[in-house]
């Protein structure tokens, strides 16, 4: 916890909760298949500082917990105790973001197969499915560099970024960013899906449908609206808190 969270109670239960949902935001990652062994992150914003917590290094994300998650300012350094060091990979990527954009306060970033796949692809995402035309002219590219283990990247990364909350890293994975846990969850949740259909839909053979730019557009408009409206909750509310209902029911303990 910063020294203000020591003498503003509002922070302090804003710091925990932060801490509790990113927490959960491990566990459904792991549920829903998204993880590579302890590779890949998600990052928040702590609320009160320019920090950000992101999980510990050599944890499975089923073994992450709101207490066990590591706090780092944008420099890398650990603030608090940890028992854990973080992964420079990951400290690379996600602090490019939450130092270049005020905007986005967390970061997920995955390692799946249909996301690589894509990301293998010079065409990148197709817009042939439900879930893919709601990001037409939506989504961003990194040309791969290696591992992100060179700091000069995140200049570059960010960049490559530009205004948008999508990025799909050349060779490497994809990486959705978002105002809260909720958002960036729902943006990756839809970005895995249109993905994996594009991936199914290309081995399947045959010649590809491709909607017209117009369809496109008028569709990427209406999923704005979808997501930011979805009677009345935030983008990705309903979705991410149906999840940590499942969570909360399957094992509570990434609460603690």
């Amino acid at each position: 916890m910063s020294a203000a969270a020591d003498i503003d109670p509002e922070i302090v239960e804003a710091q925990a909760t932060a801490r509790r949902t990113l927490a959960a935001a491990y566990r459904i990652v792991d549920h829903l298949g998204w993880t590579e062994t302890i590779y890949g992150h998600l990052t928040l914003r702590v609320p009160g500082t320019g920090n950000f917590l992101i999980n510990p290094w050599g944890l499975r994300y089923d073994e992450v917990t709101a207490s066990n998650l590591v706090e780092i300012d944008i420099d890398g350094n650990v603030i608090g105790p940890s028992n854990y060091p973080v992964n420079q990979a990951g400290f690379v990527i996600h602090s490019a973001v939450h130092a270049g954009r005020d905007d986005l306060h967390c970061v997920f970033h995955t390692h799946t197969t249909a996301g690589m796949a894509v990301a293998a692809q010079q065409e990148g995402l197709l817009p042939i499915s439900i879930m893919a035309t709601g990001y037409h002219g939506r989504v961003a590219y990194h040309d791969y560099e290696g591992p992100s283990l060179n700091l000069a990247e995140r200049e570059r990364l960010v960049a490559s970024l530009g205004e948008q909350k999508v990025l799909i890293l050349r060779n490497h994975g994809l990486l959705t960013a978002g105002a809260t846990v909720e958002e960036a969850f729902i943006l990756m949740f839809r970005l895995q899906r249109a993905c994996e259909i594009q991936v199914a839909a290309q081995a399947g053979g045959g010649t590809l449908t491709i909607p017209s730019a117009d369809v496109c557009e008028e569709a990427a408009r209406l999923t704005d609206d979808f997501l930011n409206g979805n009677d009345g909750a935030p983008a990705g509310k309903l979705e991410f808190d149906s999840y940590v209902r499942l969570m909360d029911k399957l094992d509570p303990s990434y609460k603690h």
